[in-house]
């Protein structure tokens, strides 16, 4: 097999720390690093890294500060990484090249930025991915399984979802995110500014939290009403409190918190409820729980190991992989479902700042 080329446009912390190195375990058919780029405001910070650290350690043959250049090059994949703000321009790029593209979370900040991409993937016929790792992992597939095989919990009524994270001192810049590469420091230009990363532990976690929620359910936000609060003077938000309706007239809750150091193992907690007319459905990715009830003689929880629920970006690279070698593969995570993430931040960051029950943007100019 003709070895395939592969774009990076945004080489940070989470870039290096998982991508590449998933990367790499596809490298002996042909899936090597060829083109590195970051964007041109980091070229002090990282020039002098460029050219003796990231190139050499994962095989790159080109680095540049461009990321046009990173297109230009015309690889086969493309894994944007780079801040929030600059996913829609970049993404929609290396789709018309002819790559096949991994995005990283949050998909866009603008739910139209989002649906233009769905729509670039329909038009050039290529593969989008939205970087929800969860989506991929055997516990929320069969949680997928359970909530669409034979009619799931049936018309969906309420949703409850929460998650927290050790995001406190990432959030406010007051330290690191634990787990964070040594060689690539989390930066605040993808975190906790406003103008690039579009918000706080919405774009940075929630996003999560509903890439999941919705890929179980198929929902999608009508209205939306937010408080947020940001502790330790941080310049984005570390905690979020948001009530939604869904167009099926659902309805449902939604919280975030940036949680403690050292709790919990520093594990994510991600929670969805679901209260359907059938019956009830639970998952809790923190405590292994995984279960759905429809009566007394249909009552299931899967047993599950203890690491059932932990996170890692694996699939989403693996797809990608399969993509550009023309393999078949399951998307659990795309454009369209990255959209409809979007929708509902956008619409809670508006609520949040004026006050009031906001209705999401597109819902009337754009078809699911």
């Amino acid at each position: 097999m003709a070895k395939l080329r592969l774009g990076v446009i945004g080489a940070g912390s989470g870039t290096v720390r998982s991508h590449l190195r998933q990367l790499t375990a596809h490298a002996d058919e042909g899936a090597v690093a060829v083109v590195d780029g970051r964007l041109p405001a980091l070229r002090e910070r990282w020039m002098g890294e460029l050219g003796l650290g990231i190139k050499d350690k994962y095989v790159f043959q080109q680095a540049t500060t461009d990321w046009r250049e990173v297109v230009a090059a015309k690889p086969d994949i493309v894994v944007v990484g780079s801040p929030p703000g600059y996913h829609w321009e970049q993404t929609k790029a290396a789709l018309e090249a002819g790559a096949h593209v991994m995005c990283e979370k949050p998909f866009t900040l603008e739910p139209a930025h989002a649906w233009d991409l769905d729509e670039t993937v329909k038009r050039t016929g290529r593969n989008l991915l939205v970087a929800y790792g969860w989506n991929y992992r055997p516990m929320v597939i069969q949680a997928h399984r359970l909530m669409h095989d034979d009619g799931g919990v049936g018309e969906i009524e309420h949703v409850a979802l929460h998650m927290d994270s050790v995001t406190r001192e990432l959030l406010s810049e007051t330290g690191d995110y634990p787990g964070a590469d040594p060689e690539a420091i989390p930066q605040a230009d993808t975190w906790s500014r406003p103008e690039t990363s579009g918000g706080g532990y919405g774009q940075a976690q929630l996003t999560h939290l509903l890439g999941v929620s919705l890929w179980l359910t198929d929902l999608r936000g009508q209205e939306v009403f937010a408080l947020m609060s940001a502790p330790l003077d941080a310049k984005v938000e570390l905690h979020d409190a948001v009530a939604m309706r869904y167009t099926n007239g659902a309805i449902g809750t939604m919280s975030g918190a940036s949680s403690h150091l050292g709790g919990a193992n520093n594990r994510h907690a991600v929670e969805v409820r679901v209260v359907g007319s059938r019956g009830m459905f639970h998952l809790d990715l923190r405590e292994n729980i995984l279960w759905r009830y429809r009566g007394a003689n249909d009552d299931t929880r899967v047993p599950l190991d203890a690491d059932a629920g932990l996170y890692d970006c694996k699939g989403p690279i693996d797809a990608l992989v399969e993509a550009g070698a023309g393999r078949a593969f399951a998307n659990n995570s795309p454009a369209e479902l990255g959209a409809r993430t979007v929708e509902i931040l956008d619409a809670a960051y508006r609520s949040a700042s004026s006050g009031v029950l906001e209705r999401v943007k597109t819902l009337d100019t754009v078809a699911v």
